[in-house]
């Protein structure tokens, strides 16, 4: 048994759905067939179901880099080589409004979990067969989804309350530098999820749902917020299913 999701080899699925939340795991296991939960300790609830046939877990990471790399760890221990993130993130383009779709294909490394796998040179990039079937989805589906960078960092209030933080000129420094590099959101998993993956030779994509965007509330505009996770949940679970489908015509 897995010290901290409790699954074992019973549980072996090719293929797993990775949001952060516990509570969003029950909303997107109810999509596959046969759903079941199978486990539930610390953050990680897990459920195991199938889709077009094949056996698929649904397990949530937390929050951040550390919980999100043992969650990825022991899935690949018990046979999981395909990840889809399902989350949520806070938009940083003008473009990315709440209610939108961000489909990551790199993410800027501020967190610290993935230097204890590989040196900060070494790039954090999704899957580009995984990243592929998101975007394929979300278009099949209708949604807004931009394509591009995101930034993954370890605090929530670094990047809400920079001022009040001892070191706020670097924070709002490099801010302002991934703004102006065209990185579309921020979250706190992705560049994790990538690195780990990339090291120990999986296939990792991400979609995330926009909450709000800080760089329009900073505006005259009126403030807008969603919580509505369903697009990103609904595009996360066509893109397994284009996936499984992809995977069965190539054997």
């Amino acid at each position: 048994m897995e010290y901290h999701i409790k699954l074992t080899k019973e549980h072996s699925a090719k293929y797993a759905i990775i949001p952060g939340d516990p509570g969003r795991v029950e909303k997107i296991a109810a999509y596959l067939d046969d759903a079941e939960q199978v486990a539930y300790n610390r953050e990680y609830n897990s459920y195991l179901g199938y889709l077009e046939g094949e056996r698929v877990l649904v397990v949530s990471t937390g929050i951040g880099g550390p919980s999100c790399a043992i969650c990825v760890e022991e899935l690949s221990h018990i046979g999981v080589d395909t990840f889809i993130r399902v989350g949520t993130c806070g938009g940083m383009q003008p473009e990315v409004a709440p209610g939108d779709l961000v489909t990551a294909t790199g993410s800027i490394r501020m967190d610290g979990t993935s230097k204890e796998y590989m040196p900060i040179e070494f790039p954090a990039v999704a899957d580009f067969t995984v990243t592929g079937a998101i975007s394929e989805a979300a278009a099949k589906l209708g949604y807004t989804n931009h394509l591009g960078v995101v930034q993954a960092k370890d605090s929530f209030y670094g990047q809400h309350s920079p001022e009040s933080m001892p070191n706020s000129a670097e924070l709002l420094s490099k801010w302002d530098a991934w703004k102006r590099g065209g990185c579309l959101a921020s979250e706190m998993e992705s560049a994790t999820l990538f690195i780990v993956s990339a090291a120990r030779r999986l296939r990792a994509g991400a979609v995330f749902h926009c909450v709000w965007n800080q760089e329009i509330a900073k505006t005259a505009m009126p403030e807008k917020r969603t919580e509505d996770t369903s697009a990103a949940i609904k595009t996360g679970i066509e893109a397994l299913r284009i996936l499984i489908k992809k995977d069965k015509y190539s054997k």
